[in-house]
Parts: C-alpha cells; sequence; structure tokens
C-alpha cells in the first residue's frame, strides 16, 4: 500500500501596511523627524490613521489628475469650437478677453469660460490708505460705519498678503468730492498692476429655459 503525500498550501504572507518598509528583513515605518521606528513600535491608532490618510490620498491623486485632463479636454473643445466657426462662418465666438458663454439648443445646459486678470498692488496703496486715514479722521462722528467698514476690508491684508479687491473697487465707486479723497482714490488705481491672467470654466445647468441656474461644482468644499 503506497503512503498518501498530504500537500498543505502555506499561510499567505501578512500584508504590509501602506506605509512600511523592510530592511535587512525588519519592518520600519518613517516618522515626522525622518527616522525609521520598528513597526512593532507604532501604536495601532497611528498605524489605522496613517493607513486611512494613505488611502483617501492615493483616491485624491487620481481624481486630481482626472480633474486636470478634464479641464485640457473642455479648453481643447472651445478651442476647436471657436477655430470651425472661424472656418465655416468667418467668425468667431467669445468676447475679446477671451470669455465665452455656451448654452445648449434646449436652454437648460450652459458652460462658461471666464478670464480674469491676476492683479498686485504697489506702493500706492499705502499713500491711498494714508489719505483715506486722514479723511475719517477729519470727518470723525459724521463717517457712517458702512464706510469704516469697507474701508476696514479694503486695507485689510489677509495672510497672504492679498488685498480685499471687491472691497477695494467698492471703495473707488463712492462719489465724494473732499480733495483728499479723490487723490486716495487715484493712488488706489495707480497702484493696481495686472500681472496677468486666468482662465476658469464653469457649468450651469437648469430644469426649464425659464428656470434658475443652478452650478455643477467640482470643488470638494461646495459639491
Amino acid at each position: 500500500m503506497n503512503a498518501q503525500t498530504e500537500t498543505v498550501a502555506a499561510a499567505p504572507a501578512a500584508a504590509l501596511p501602506p506605509g512600511a518598509f523592510e530592511i535587512a528583513g525588519k519592518l520600519f515605518m518613517t516618522d515626522t523627524k525622518g527616522r525609521h521606528v520598528p513597526l512593532a513600535l507604532v501604536k495601532p491608532a497611528d498605524l489605522l490613521i496613517d493607513e486611512t490618510v494613505r488611502k483617501m490620498m492615493a483616491f485624491a491623486v487620481d481624481l486630481n489628475a482626472q480633474i486636470a485632463r478634464f479641464r485640457g479636454h473642455c479648453f481643447d473643445d472651445v478651442g476647436s469650437l471657436q477655430a470651425l466657426l472661424d472656418q465655416e462662418y468667418g467668425t468667431g465666438i467669445g468676447g475679446a478677453k477671451g470669455n465665452i458663454s455656451l448654452t445648449s439648443f434646449d436652454g437648460t445646459l450652459k458652460v462658461t469660460v471666464q478670464v480674469a486678470d491676476q492683479l498686485m498692488f504697489g506702493p500706492e496703496l499705502q499713500a491711498a490708505k494714508k489719505l483715506v486715514d486722514e479723511c475719517l479722521v477729519e470727518w470723525g462722528a459724521d463717517t457712517g460705519d458702512e464706510l469704516r467698514a469697507v474701508v476696514n476690508q479694503t486695507f485689510d491684508v489677509d495672510k497672504e498678503g492679498q488685498i480685499n479687491r471687491s472691497a477695494l473697487f467698492s471703495l473707488m465707486r463712492l462719489a465724494i468730492e473732499d480733495p483728499r479723497w479723490v487723490r486716495a482714490m487715484e493712488a488706489l488705481r495707480d497702484s493696481i498692476r495686472v500681472i496677468g491672467s486666468k482662465t476658469y470654466i464653469r457649468f450651469h445647468r437648469r430644469d426649464t429655459p425659464a428656470g434658475p441656474w443652478q452650478a455643477v461644482t467640482i470643488d470638494l468644499a461646495s459639491a
């Protein structure tokens, strides 16, 4: 009688945590100081957090690449449409700055391309602020709270050194005849420098041609 040999399948090796690596047969993870920490010394909670972050980041990186390709395709499509219309009819679409609004035949879908100037503000801005402050001090209690609020918003530089452009242009539209105020507004206008432009593409839809437009958001914060 021949002895039967029983074959036992080897157990699959345990999968490594995504942030772990092997050196000389030992497993490590890198901490925030760049040190190689033995995997056995990493807390289970830290392992779980690390794995979750890496999992979400992998999806985010892939989605970011998809959005970049989608954006490129959209601009290619708009450019091809412009070239085709110019070739067929001798006329292009869009404004002088490159702004374009395209609507579906039934009026329920809209694609908008907007070109916005990128601005920076020169040293004249500080001269304008000094003149505005002089006006507010002299006018005293006669200055309305609304005007003071707009002034504060205009010259409130954020952490990235950005000026509140909306407040600045609101300030420049005010009809105030004080000579110092007029000079301040001239200084504000002189401080504006166009350093480039950025092109945006936006999508909207609505249920009926008479309905309100609803934005199709591709921003995680507002999707």
